[in-house]
């Protein structure tokens, strides 16, 4: 899982062939944020985060709550308190299909969240959903244990059957990028030798 670190999500998109990655829209508060850990699944009925508590409880530090929030923006699925309780707890990260709330709180944590926005309204604690299972978070299936990775481009998955290879094909594809760089860069000839030969792939 580690080697994960140092690859950019749009590598490991392009190993994945542009799958597994969840909605645009769900974005990190902070450019600069970053993931890599296991997915820990929290599933949540719109307007009820009881189980995020629980989901930090039962988490091992480094892990990734990737919880589905349903996508909705009207109540919170977090705030700055249950956020900061995460990262003390030694949760790596939080990706959410839906909002949080106090804002200005959770950036002065600087704890990677990633989501859909922010607002003002809390939601309700009844404890219903479920933890650990299989989800969908959005629009991408998430399992217990999958890699998850997160960067200013988004957030992709990787299931935890095929790391190797798509690892494997992230790195060939970084290399093959940065000798195209190298080679292109500054140079009017190459671009143009780049161009026409793309175009003419696409005949």
């Amino acid at each position: 899982m580690t080697q994960f670190k140092f690859l950019p999500t749009t590598c490991v998109s392009d190993a994945l062939g542009g799958m597994n990655h969840l909605d645009p829209l769900i974005k990190p508060l902070k450019e600069e944020y970053q993931i890599c850990g296991r997915a820990f699944t929290v599933q949540l009925p719109i307007n009820d985060n009881l189980l995020v508590l629980q989901a930090i409880k039962e988490a091992h530090p480094g892990d990734i709550l990737v919880i589905d929030a349903k996508g909705g923006r009207q109540f919170a699925a977090a705030g700055d308190f249950i956020l900061g309780m995460a990262k003390t707890l030694g949760i790596a990260g939080i990706v959410i299909d839906g909002v949080i709330r106090d804002i200005v709180g959770v950036k002065q944590l600087d704890f990677p969240v990633f989501c859909k926005g922010t607002t003002a309204a809390a939601s309700q604690k009844h404890g219903k959903g479920s933890l650990n299972e299989p989800i969908s978070c959005g629009g991408t299936a998430v399992e217990p244990g999958d890699l998850i990775i997160g960067d200013a481009d988004g957030v992709v998955v990787v299931p935890k059957n095929i790391e190797q290879a798509v690892y494997k094909k992230a790195l060939d594809k970084i290399k093959k990028d940065e000798a195209r760089e190298n080679r292109v860069s500054g140079n009017p000839e190459e671009i143009m030798h780049y161009i026409n030969n793309m175009l003419s792939k696409a005949k």
